[in-house]
């Protein structure tokens, strides 16, 4: 990995991803933003009670494309840990609501009952 893309990765951004369908098996693009708290990624998205399309794609199929796409680009292959017990969503996602303007309204507890959360590997 280069140091551009280093850099693009030490503060969040909005990126796409692209996924493996987990009943179709064929690819799923979309955009979201990740996050950066103690050095690692994390990718989330607004508390709802319905499970999202790529986050069952990447339970089903932890592998996928981590597509950086502003200053610096970049399509890198990575490996999703979907993040379930409370005890280790609470912290990661109060800094997620602590830097988004848009979960203002949002109570913590909605946020881990019903946000998803992954953590993100980066394959060499």
């Amino acid at each position: 990995m280069d140091d551009k893309v280093r850099a693009a990765l030490s503060a969040g951004q909005v990126i796409d991803i692209t996924t493996t369908g987990r009943k179709s098996g064929e690819p799923r693009r979309i955009e979201i933003v990740f996050h950066v708290f103690g050095g690692k990624v994390y990718i989330s998205g607004f508390p709802r009670p319905q499970k999202r399309g790529w986050l069952a794609n990447l339970e089903a199929h932890p592998d996928f494309i981590f597509h950086l796409k502003n200053e610096v680009k970049a399509d890198l292959p990575a490996t999703a840990r979907s993040i379930t017990d409370p005890a280790e969503r609470l912290p990661l996602l109060q800094q997620v609501k602590e830097s988004q303007t848009s979960w203002d309204e949002v109570t913590i507890e909605d946020a881990v009952m019903m946000s998803p959360l992954v953590e993100v590997t980066f394959k060499d």
